[in-house]
């Protein structure tokens, strides 16, 4: 029997960034990317031989929302929330002219609502904390994405890459494994971090959910009062507020730039 023929066609691509946390971007209204070939996408995250980025991001309609977001960690697969991706999706959607300054959206966890401000910022509504595991050494939470909080003194020097993957890959979270971040504080109402990414399986310039989460634990476990923290990742800043109540965070959001880089076209 003959192989069937295979037609490639050329499908128009916009790359983003958020403090570093860069995204392939696709309109994909029509449906027309084939969404379960995860060796295609895996292949345009890599920077060596595709666009390169932490992640892909479908851009689909909604009929209850302004459109939907589907994620694909860098290594092909559907993963949960990512809010630096969140956030970058809103400034494309704007770009297309789907929305204006505000919008609301679907995503694997839920409902998100987003606003994008005179300057650029984009500020992302995360969804709501109502359990925080404090342990002696860590703090475990979910904020869309589970996330892994310890702190680290030495954090410049610290070996993020191998003390992560012991993390997201050890006993302690299965076969699913999570996200490691790991903290420094730097005065009352800002810390530093750096997070392991499980799916692209390496340390990331920056991760939302990751500072999200950071945010929280590090008022859950009182090393600040603040309710609005300040969030020093590799590739920039982040801030992170919320309102909480009998150890409920509520009302989080996650602000700071969603960049564009380019926009091309590829075969697939």
């Amino acid at each position: 029997m003959r192989n069937p023929i295979q037609v490639k066609m050329q499908i128009e691509f916009y790359k983003y960034q958020g403090t570093g946390n860069d995204f392939v971007m696709i309109d994909n209204r029509l449906d027309i990317f084939p969404k379960e070939n995860t060796k295609l996408i895996a292949h345009l995250c890599d920077i060596r031989f595709g666009i390169g980025g932490d992640g892909l991001i479908l851009l689909e309609n909604d009929s209850d929302t302004d459109f939907r977001m589907v994620y694909y960690n860098s290594d092909g697969n559907q993963s949960s929330m990512c809010g630096n991706g969140g956030r970058c999706l809103v400034a494309f959607a704007k770009k297309l002219n789907i929305i204006n300054n505000s919008c609301t959206f679907i995503a694997t966890d839920g409902v998100h609502h987003a606003t994008i401000a005179s300057d650029g910022l984009v500020s992302l509504q995360m969804i709501d904390v109502t359990q925080v595991k404090i342990t002696s050494e860590y703090v475990f939470l979910n904020t869309g994405s589970p996330h892994h909080v310890q702190l680290a003194e030495d954090l410049e020097h610290y070996n993020i890459k191998d003390n992560g993957a012991a993390i997201r890959y050890g006993a302690l979270y299965g076969k699913d494994g999570s996200n490691v971040n790991f903290v420094k504080q730097i005065d009352g109402s800002t810390f530093s971090l750096r997070t392991y990414e499980r799916g692209v399986e390496d340390e990331t310039l920056s991760c939302g959910t990751g500072a999200t989460a950071v945010a929280i634990a590090m008022n859950a476990i009182g090393k600040t009062n603040a309710t609005s923290i300040h969030l020093n990742v590799q590739g920039g800043k982040l801030e992170v507020s919320f309102d909480k109540k009998d150890n409920q965070f509520t009302n989080v959001f996650l602000k700071g730039p969603a960049e564009f880089v380019f926009k091309g076209e590829v075969e697939i």
